[in-house]
């Protein structure tokens, strides 16, 4: 009977399939953070507005994007109605002025004639009747006055605070009505973040929590928690905290942005994120047994800084991780260990 010839292969020792680095988890101090999203609006919006009606714009002094000063003219009316009903007024004061001195002369006559009985009774109160008439005259007269000059400074429309303005309806000859609105403006040019949050996040934010934000174009804005809103969307379950940025910095507008609020330090167990394997949706390490030998593990990740990634569950500080190649290893695959010889 013949035997059968033996394999050479099956007698060769198995190859390693890989050299890899290990490393176990460390353990880090890491700020947890809440994720948030949402818009960057201004701090407070201003509106500049005419308070006369039926004047004409006659100069338009600022424009979109102008940085004003508070008190700085942005608009003139046209004075030259207001300017002829003022000196209207003024005479209407200096009649009523002389009116007042005639009838207070008047009246003073008869009061040094009351004992005599020169003058009857209604004579005498007719006197005082006009005296007093004539008082309230003038002072009517003079509060016309001022509200006219009141509607003269009108004319003049200027910026209510330091500010930027964002959008101009003011336009050259056009004939204004009181309200109208003409400009815009970024109340001294400070920016907020109102971030949206999750609900399960709120009993641990409060005023003066650091917030990074991912600005534009990949620039990191450092900002503070300002103020957590009152109450949670129904609709979402989420809630607005609303971010002050530095008052030098001064993003666009209107831009929809993500970031995330520290909320308190805390041990986070980590590994390089060249570590994790990524395969069907979840989430793996490879881990290296005293036989050399790669086990495929499960894990649960969380927070993510500087590279490295933290480990929730899945291996433990004992544990021998592949730092690298892990996706061209198969499970149980055995390896060589860099440094060994």
């Amino acid at each position: 009977m013949l035997l059968p010839f033996p394999s050479v292969a099956a007698d060769q020792p198995e190859a390693p399939a890989l050299t890899v680095s290990l490393a176990a988890p460390a353990q880090r101090e890491w700020p947890e953070t809440a994720p948030a999203s949402g818009w960057l609006k201004p701090w407070q919006e201003a509106v500049i507005a005419s308070e006369t009606s039926g004047l004409r714009i006659t100069d338009v002094l600022a424009d979109v994007g102008s940085a004003v000063k508070k008190g700085q003219t942005l608009v003139q009316l046209s004075q030259d109605s207001v300017l002829a009903e003022l000196r209207k007024q003024e005479a209407a004061v200096r009649t009523a002025k002389a009116n007042l001195a005639k009838a207070t002369a008047d009246a003073d006559r008869a009061r040094q004639l009351r004992p005599s009985g020169a003058l009857s009774d209604q004579n005498i109160v007719e006197r005082l009747t006009t005296e007093e008439t004539a008082k309230a005259s003038l002072e009517s007269e003079g509060a016309a006055l001022e509200s006219q000059k009141i509607k003269l400074e009108q004319t003049t429309v200027t910026a209510v605070d330091d500010g930027l303005i964002t959008s101009r309806s003011a336009d050259l000859g056009t004939v204004v009505a009181s309200g109208t609105e003409l400009f815009r403006m970024i109340r001294q040019q400070r920016i907020e973040w109102q971030a949206e949050v999750s609900a399960r996040y709120l009993p641990r934010i409060s005023a003066g929590l650091n917030v990074d934000i991912d600005g534009p174009d990949g620039q990191l804005i450092q900002g503070k928690v300002r103020l957590v809103g009152p109450s949670v969307s129904t609709g979402t379950g989420r809630a607005i905290v609303y971010v002050a940025l530095p008052i030098d910095v001064h993003p666009r507008v209107g831009l929809y942005v993500t970031g995330k609020i520290e909320l308190e330090i805390t041990a986070a167990h980590t590994v390089p994120e060249t570590a994790i394997v990524f395969r069907d949706g979840i989430n793996y390490v490879f881990v290296v047994d005293k036989d050399k030998r790669a086990q495929r593990v499960r894990v649960e990740t969380g927070r993510r800084s500087n590279g490295e990634v933290e480990i929730l569950s899945g291996v433990d500080r004992s544990s021998q991780v592949v730092t690298s190649g892990g996706a061209f290893l198969s499970d149980n695959a055995l390896v060589k260990i860099a440094g060994e010889g």
